[in-house]
């Protein structure tokens, strides 16, 4: 017996059933758009290439696009840095006037362009790019999702789909596209608002904070006890400076300062925990490594930082700009890492005796002369005692015991 071909709406109902499954387990996007993809060219439409694209609220990035191509079988997922580059490319796109005309009813969210023939219509550049590639028909559609605002005008998420068929996309094609894009549009909201909200945690929080407050580690007071090395640093001078310095100014150049210390931890599996105006709190937990190892990553860190300030203040000295003397202490022991605060606002830190003690380290640098002191605990710990020089013993406010402080060789 012969199993006749589905019809159109068939194919929209198998699309829509497929694309809210999807959605309800929090299928990855990229995945997702790819098994859309397929589904579109096994139910007989031409497709060559497919994009999606969507706005993201992330203080790095602008948006995510995912484009699919038909020789490559495969989406390639694309995050777009904030800049002028991206703010270009978006308004040279046809979604920002597809964006425009979100505002006024009676105009439909879609065009479509022919490229090839007598009604041949290239007037944006990636269509024109297209068509020079090879594609005879363009289609793109702005699905709305969510409420738009002033501060996010486009959100929503932007669709095209290109063929390279000699006679372009057919009615039924249309049909299929656009009636399943809405649900589609919802399965990957619910991969993206999931990203978004990871990505937030771990940008305000640090990566491995986020990350366990994504998890659910959300209840006030769930702390566990950790050993890790403290890093703590310190604008020298800050407020004589803030008081001489304009606004803008001032936050530019702690953002520059940030900026390279915080690159050095990167790569050591260090987790900034928090900016305390001109100091920053910063950790690395005894995961992966020894204590001793672990102790050195946090040696090297410092050293590189040092040397990227001191790169940063002689860029900013040739520019005219202020620039900042950075002190900063290590410390190793034992703290509370986890949830600490009021009922209805929680911060997701450290706590303990050595959180204290490696703040009050480093306000010994400036009487001593030294941008980078180590404590006695994290100088047992370091197989290369050579790279430090002990100065001594120390009174630290709050600390009963005079304590041993050593510099790092720089």
């Amino acid at each position: 017996m012969t199993i006749a071909a589905p019809t159109t709406d068939g194919k929209i109902r198998e699309l829509h059933l497929w694309a809210v499954r999807e959605g309800l387990r929090r299928a990855p996007t990229a995945p997702l758009f790819e098994d859309f993809c397929r589904r579109l060219v096994a139910f007989g439409v031409p497709l060559w290439r497919a994009f999606a694209g969507m706005r993201t609220l992330h203080p790095q990035w602008a948006g995510y696009t995912y484009t699919w191509w038909r020789d490559r079988d495969v989406v390639h997922p694309e995050r777009r840095e904030r800049g002028e580059t991206y703010n270009q490319d978006l308004r040279d796109s046809p979604y920002w006037r597809l964006r425009d005309a979100a505002t006024r009813a009676d105009m439909p969210l879609r065009l479509r362009r022919r490229l090839i023939g007598d009604g041949a219509q290239r007037d944006f550049s990636v269509v024109e790019q297209l068509a020079i590639a090879g594609a005879t028909d363009y289609i793109a559609e702005l699905i709305p999702v969510g409420m738009v605002s002033e501060a996010f005008p486009d959100s929503g998420i932007g669709f095209s789909f290109a063929t390279d068929h000699i006679d372009g996309f057919g009615e039924s094609d249309l049909k299929l596209i656009q009636a399943v894009l809405p649900a589609v549009a919802l399965a990957i909201m619910s991969d993206a608002e999931h990203t978004i909200a990871a990505e937030l945690l771990a940008a305000y929080l640090g990566a491995d904070a986020g990350r366990r407050v994504h998890a659910g580690v959300v209840e006030r007071g769930s702390v566990e006890s950790i050993r890790a090395v403290l890093w703590y640093a310190d604008i020298r001078g800050f407020t004589p400076l803030a008081d001489a310095t304009p606004g803008p100014v001032l936050i530019e150049m702690l953002d520059d300062v940030f900026e390279v210390l915080t690159a050095a931890l990167r790569p050591r599996g260090a987790h900034v925990l928090k900016f305390l105006g001109d100091g920053m709190l910063a950790s690395f937990a005894f995961v992966d490594a020894t204590c001793s190892e672990i102790c050195s990553r946090a040696l090297d860190a410092a050293a590189e930082a040092m040397r990227s300030v001191d790169r940063l203040n002689v860029d900013r000295t040739r520019t005219g700009k202020p620039i900042a003397v950075v002190d900063l202490a290590l410390h190793v022991g034992e703290v509370l890492y986890g949830n600490v605060g009021a009922a209805d606002r929680l911060d997701f830190t450290v706590i303990g005796p050595a959180v204290n003690e490696v703040a009050r380290i480093e306000t010994l640098c400036e009487p001593l002369g030294r941008k980078v002191l180590v404590s006695a605990a994290l100088a047992a710990a370091v197989a290369d005692g050579k790279r430090l020089e002990p100065l001594g013993a120390h009174v630290l406010r709050g600390v009963r015991e005079p304590t041993e402080i050593f510099a790092l060789r720089l």
